[in-house]
């Protein structure tokens, strides 16, 4: 449950990354990040976890019914997954010379950003 208090824990995954699910009943999937809920301190992987959702008719779903979704993920039960060494692995920071901050591999050192 969510507190009152919003915790500021930096969060270093993107949209569109590649992430493994470490821990849970998905654990061993690969999947793309569709959304980071960065406030709440998880994220939605594309086709895990997913769940089946009662849906009223609307607009788009003329019908109703009910339907599969994602469910998101707690940060702490994925790793991101290096394009590089293609192994999940931590990630740190790097400052280039013009002051742009990248992601970078900790196993292979390569960067994980698009430049």
């Amino acid at each position: 449950m969510l507190s009152t208090a919003i915790k500021n824990v930096p969060v270093n995954f993107k949209k569109g990354d590649m992430v493994e699910v470490i821990s849970g009943r998905e654990r061993g999937k690969q999947g793309k990040v569709l959304q980071v809920l960065s406030r709440d301190q998880r994220i939605l992987i594309e086709k895990l976890n997913m769940i089946k959702k009662h849906q009223k008719p609307n607009q788009n779903n003329k019908q109703g019914g009910i339907v599969d979704k994602e469910a998101s993920i707690h940060i702490s039960n994925v790793m991101l997954i290096c394009g590089h060494c293609n192994k999940v692995s931590r990630t740190g920071t790097k400052i280039l010379e013009n002051g742009m901050k990248i992601r970078v591999c900790k196993k292979c050192g390569e960067s994980i950003d698009k430049e």
